[in-house]
């Protein structure tokens, strides 16, 4: 391990204490607050977004201990998909997630004062269609991932005032509480829950799906409208090396804290959010990200000539540090009578980068969620929603430095871009099923075909068909 790694450990660690020991003066001072709508608080199940403390199920897993505040939770999502057109290859994959989780109360348990422990764990199976098919920027399954039996997330949090202050300590991901809107619980890509922006410009993908990393995150309710959350998380959860991150830290156990950190914050004003209220709710966040680490120039190698160059040292100039920045709005446009959750809303959200050291430098999408328009379907669902990544600068001249030193006909990546349409029909509680379908155009930005005799002819638009099962148990 190197000075460096060891520097960067014990700054993480450092400042996991002193912030969690500074947060918890201010949870102690912070008043109570009786009204607030509080369900984004609650552990969120990461294949559905709902709570999985208080969530419709099938009602088959026995919780015999729930009344000493341990609650067990299980969710299996299996889906089809098929791409007609487009891509590397066309064809239809099968892909599972079973996802166990447990919550346990330890004021009820052992009776220490607001606080809990979540854990999740996911046995992941089947291939995937973006992986083998597409290989395109927006992933076009939120739970495709390598198959593989793996610890999710693993922490302790503690609450202070009406959850007026709230600290998690431990495995986090970040997708579930930064950067993130309601109004994309239907869709079935992953870019609409943690964006390809940030899943591709961090190391290991960022702390999301299916890779947590260890970290603390802090949230301040300051008002009934107003919050403030803050994260630091080990920048790497599957540490440095070749190949996919996936295979590095396989089992989720590798735990790391020796990492050049990642910083995350956001500060979110919502209105109409009380219990109640009758007009309709809405929501914006700003916030970014700040990586300590080093990244790769996109287009210079390390003795400053273009890495298509013959000439090139074959390793890419490193550069020092990464950030980027968000905006998520999202808003009810209209609202079922005597309903606080039924209506239209609507959201967008926009992402930026640096173009030198970023593949994506620019990402937006915008979308609109129908839910429970019908009084005899009320948890149904319907969406629409469009998805854009953007090659950055940088990488778009290196493609051109390709295009006039090796191949003429070599495509220079522009940008991919996303449609989507999406059904979720509930069979019954803990059941529903959700038709899909996607649109990618300019697979992996335009990218070139992998094999010859095709090299370097672009990917071709890809349509994807879907169906989705999810069985809460």
């Amino acid at each position: 391990m190197s000075g460096g790694q060891v520097a960067s450990g014990g700054a993480l660690r450092f400042l996991l204490a002193l912030l969690a020991g500074g947060y918890l003066l201010a949870g102690v001072q912070a008043a109570a607050q009786e009204d607030k709508k509080t369900d984004d608080d609650k552990p969120a199940d990461p294949d559905t977004g709902e709570s999985t403390v208080e969530e419709k199920t099938l009602g088959l897993l026995p919780n015999p201990l729930q009344k000493y505040g341990v609650k067990f939770a299980a969710t299996y999502i299996g889906e089809v998909l098929g791409n007609t057109s487009g891509g590397v290859k066309q064809g239809t994959i099968y892909e599972g997630r079973l996802n166990l989780a447990v919550d346990v109360d330890l004021e009820k348990l052992v009776g220490l004062d607001k606080l809990t422990f979540h854990a999740n764990m996911f046995q992941i199976h089947g291939n995937g269609l973006s992986r083998d098919n597409l290989q395109n920027f927006l992933v076009v399954s939120g739970i495709e991932a390598l198959p593989s039996t793996r610890l999710y997330e693993a922490y302790f949090e503690k609450q202070w005032g009406e959850k007026k202050v709230s600290l998690k300590l431990g495995q986090l991901a970040a997708d579930s509480e930064f950067f993130n809107t309601k109004y994309t619980d239907i869709f079935t890509n992953a870019s609409m829950g943690w964006p390809a922006i940030t899943s591709l410009d961090l190391p290991s993908g960022g702390p999301s799906p299916p890779l947590a990393a260890m970290g603390v995150r802090l949230l301040v309710n300051v008002t009934d409208q107003l919050s403030v959350l803050g994260g630091l998380f080990d920048g790497d959860q599957a540490g440095p090396g070749p190949g996919d991150p996936q295979e590095r830290n396989r089992y989720g156990v590798n735990f790391r804290v020796n990492d050049p950190p990642l910083l995350l914050g956001q500060i979110q004003y919502a209105w109409n959010n009380t219990k109640g209220d009758p007009n309709p709710a809405g929501q914006i966040k700003l916030g970014g990200w700040r990586h300590l680490g080093s990244f790769a120039d996109q287009r210079f190698a390390s003795n400053g000539v273009s890495l298509a160059s013959p000439a090139s040292s074959g390793a890419p100039l490193l550069l020092s540090g990464d950030i980027g920045g968000w905006a998520v709005i999202e808003q009810k446009i209209y609202r079922m009578p005597h309903s606080d959750d039924r209506g239209i809303g609507v959201f967008a959200r926009v992402s930026g980068a640096p173009a030198d050291r970023n593949l994506i430098d620019l990402y937006a999408d915008s979308g609109i969620e129908f839910i429970g328009l019908d009084d005899r379907r009320p948890d149904d669902k319907f969406g629409i929603a469009a998805g854009y990544a953007h090659v950055s600068k940088r990488t778009q001249a290196l493609d051109a430095d390709y295009r006039a030193l090796i191949a003429p006909d070599w495509p220079v990546r522009n940008f991919e871009g996303l449609l989507t349409a999406v059904y979720q029909y509930q069979v019954r509680d803990g059941w529903t099923v959700q038709p899909n379908f996607q649109y990618i155009v300019h697979p992996g930005g335009g990218a070139p075909l992998p094999s010859s005799p095709f090299a370097g002819r672009a990917l071709k638009n890809a349509a994807v068909f879907g169906l989705r099962t999810t069985l809460k148990f």
